[in-house]
């Protein structure tokens, strides 16, 4: 086997690690009994996704994700499912993890990796997810931007805070390691 088939080898099962995490975050869901978004751990992994697989093969790994959501396979928070749920209130949020996936692998792979970079990254992705999670809220539920903020934001900021620290933190220790073990940048995008 060349080098190149087995480096994509190894990329194809760290995208198949890093989508059953952004599942298992989705089953680690706790629902808010005054809003129809729980708090789940996915979009978490989906922020170490992008900074640990870059754009690319981050992108097949949350689009891997929502592929099985949208074709029935319970993955969404709490064991949902279906095209029915993704039109929901939920799906905004959905959505903005393949963009910001996208976003924070383009981010890091950019310039000198740094802490300073990795919150950049993490603060985009959170803006891009809540920028269109929160509009797509509040036309399903025809609310208003308050409600809409009250139901989609506000009750997230702090895990939203927290979240970023602990992924930037896992970052910088597990650095090294990737270093070392996933490709360099030329090998970022998924072969055909």
């Amino acid at each position: 086997m060349n080098n190149n088939k087995l480096i994509d080898l190894r990329m194809l099962i760290y995208t198949a690690l890093f989508t059953a995490l952004i599942v298992i975050g989705g089953y680690l869901s706790f629902p808010l009994p005054f809003s129809p978004v729980p708090i789940v751990l996915s979009d978490f992994f989906v922020m170490l996704t992008g900074l640990f697989l870059g754009p690319a093969w981050g992108a097949a790994g949350v689009g891997i994700f929502l592929f099985m959501g949208l074709i029935g396979v319970p993955v969404f928070a709490g064991g949902n499912a279906g095209l029915a749920h993704y039109l929901g209130p939920r799906g905004g949020f959905l959505t903005g993890f393949l963009i910001a996936v996208i976003v924070i692998g383009l981010i890091i792979r950019k310039g000198k990796q740094s802490i300073i970079r990795d919150l950049i990254a993490m603060i985009a992705a959170n803006a891009i997810i809540y920028g269109v999670g929160v509009p797509w809220l509040k036309v399903v539920l025809k609310c208003t931007w308050d409600k809409a903020l009250a139901l989609g934001f506000l009750p997230f900021t702090i895990g939203m805070v927290i979240k970023i620290i602990v992924a930037v933190a896992i970052m910088q220790l597990f650095r090294p390691l990737i270093k070392k073990y996933i490709p360099s940048l030329d090998r970022d995008k998924p072969t055909t």
